[in-house]
């Protein structure tokens, strides 16, 4: 399915015209070609204002705050509100949160129509947690890092309301990660301490943006946004081999969207990748299978795929039901090697096939953008009792 895609050309009806300040900016997150969330923010010497719109799922959200600043560059009130696209306040939720930070404590306020809910947290010269794709109040990070006071895990309150931290440290050159949000995106300032650029091409986030002018009319961008839907569907591979032989891999579809697959932004090099999106993949057997020197008994796993400079290896791991992240080595069952080969034509989303070559025989095929990767297999009845350490 093709994303919706927000044009922002000058002169569109989606452009309204606002004040005109040097602090004023705008940042367009974009997978691939594919827009997907749109920030804005004015930032003065004692505050910044901003909103935020995304499409993610079924819904397109929209998000505005405040922030006020003391004279040491630390927040010491904030508020945020989500909104539904088109303004309205979606039903059982706070219109806004609101923080107040004190030297010592943060105390975030859910505001309800019939109710305040109040929590407060001990923590010394803490910072606000903002929702995915805003990121314009990280340059109150960048200020005080070049204030050198440390910023590398500071106490942070949420909209959940749990105490967690947040924190830049350096990335190389003149970039540093961020610490303690959803995605350790990696952020560039210049010497005025403004964002210039985000990029999570090194999480599984994947958006990047770039700073813009701002001046956008987001009330209308957010009105003519469609959601996503689910950008990864799921998809479950078979093969038959014999009376009762099934080799199922349940995998989900990625895109390419105009991004670099193999050593590039989707699949870096010598990076454990979870072969496919979001649940880990899974591998189901009723047959043995010998893959080179790796036997699988049968049972569930996962599988694992690490691509490097001199080869790419399919990992077969022994824990199942995790999310796609989370890969422990130790529980690996063992690793093959995958010939790689150009696919015919450029495949868009990700692909698995387990292909039947006969009741004994088969190989799975990955394919993605332009390369198929393959390993063959064979399957057998009964157990195995040596498996490569």
């Amino acid at each position: 399915m093709r994303l919706f895609v927000t044009t922002l050309a000058t002169g569109t009806a989606l452009l309204a015209a606002t004040s005109v300040s040097a602090q004023q900016a705008s940042l367009v997150y974009r997978l691939g070609k594919d827009t997907v969330a749109i920030e804005q923010y004015v930032r003065t010497a004692t505050g910044m204002t901003g909103e935020m719109v995304q499409r993610s799922g079924a819904a397109v959200a929209r998000y505005q705050y405040t922030i006020t600043l003391g004279k040491n560059g630390r927040p010491t009130t904030a508020s945020i509100t989500r909104l539904n696209a088109d303004g309205s306040l979606p039903p059982n939720s706070p219109s806004p949160t609101r923080f107040t930070v004190t030297a010592d404590s943060i105390v975030r306020e859910a505001v309800f129509a019939d109710s305040t809910q109040r929590r407060a947290f001990a923590a010394k010269q803490a910072m606000i947690n903002f929702p995915t794709f805003i990121y314009g109040p990280t340059e109150l990070l960048a200020g005080l890092a070049k204030s050198k006071a440390a910023v590398d895990s500071i106490p942070a309150l949420g909209l959940a309301g749990n105490l967690g931290f947040t924190g830049i440290v350096p990335a190389g050159g003149d970039s540093v990660r961020l610490r303690g949000g959803a995605y350790a995106m990696i952020l560039r300032f210049d010497a005025n301490n403004t964002l210039q650029r985000v990029d999570g091409s090194y999480t599984t986030n994947k958006s990047t943006a770039t700073r813009g002018a701002g001046g956008l009319d987001i009330a209308a961008i957010a009105k003519s946004m469609k959601p996503t839907g689910t950008l990864s569907l799921r998809e479950t591979a078979r093969g038959a081999f014999g009376q009762g032989g099934m080799v199922l891999i349940d995998y989900g579809r990625p895109s390419v969207r105009d991004r670099s697959v193999w050593g590039g932004t989707l699949v870096p090099f010598d990076t454990v990748w979870r072969t496919g999106a979001n649940d880990a993949t899974h591998l189901f057997t009723s047959r043995t299978l010998t893959m080179g020197d790796l036997v699988v008994p049968p049972g569930a796993y996962t599988l694992f795929v690490q691509h490097t400079r001199t080869g790419t290896w399919l990992i077969v791991n022994k824990q199942v039901g995790q999310w796609g992240t989370v890969y422990s080595a130790a529980n690996d069952l063992g690793r093959v090697p995958m010939q790689m080969t150009a696919a015919p034509s450029h495949v868009e989303e990700f692909t698995i096939t387990v292909r039947s070559l006969g009741p004994t025989r088969g190989a799975i095929e990955m394919s993605w953008g332009p390369s198929m990767m393959s390993v063959p297999f064979t399957a057998t009845v009964g157990s195995a009792t040596a498996v490569r350490p």
